[in-house]
Order: structure tokens, then C-alpha cells, then sequence
């Protein structure tokens, strides 16, 4: 569980580019590759802890591969009046 204030962000920022990422017809390989980059990129900078970023990547990863966060939802068909 994150409880860090940066890596909470840092989270919130990956999970709303996953999901737009599959909305634009990316998927699972693609998203890991865009969240190792994201991930070397921190590491890079040094702007959280190296343990921190480890967090951040167990629950991206956790988010990334659990179905229920990209489910297509099918729209509701109207009822026919006619």
C-alpha cells in the first residue's frame, strides 16, 4: 500500500495513462513497456526513494494486469417503443 504522498501521484498518473493508453488500442506488452520507461525515468531523477519506486511498480504492476480496471462496458440497449 502507498502512502506516500509523490508516489501516490506518481501512481494516480500511471493508472490514468494505462487506461487512456487502452482506450487508444494499446494493450498489455505495450503498457509494461511505457511502465518500465516511466519507472527507469524515476529511477533516473532521483525523486523518490529507491524503495518507493519499487513500491510504485508492485502495485502498477498489480493494476496493470488485473482485468476489472479495463473492462469494455457495453452500453444498455433503449427499449423499442415502436
Amino acid at each position: 500500500m502507498l502512502q506516500d504522498a509523490r508516489t501516490i501521484r506518481y501512481y494516480q498518473t500511471l493508472t490514468d495513462a494505462f487506461v487512456e493508453l487502452w482506450n487508444r488500442g494499446y494493450r498489455t506488452d505495450d503498457m509494461r513497456i511505457y511502465l518500465d520507461g516511466y519507472l527507469a525515468a524515476l529511477r533516473t531523477s532521483n525523486t523518490i526513494e529507491a524503495y518507493l519506486i519499487h513500491r510504485l511498480e508492485e502495485e502498477a504492476t498489480r493494476f496493470l494486469f488485473d482485468g476489472s480496471n479495463f473492462a469494455v462496458t457495453q452500453p444498455e440497449p433503449e427499449p423499442d417503443y415502436y
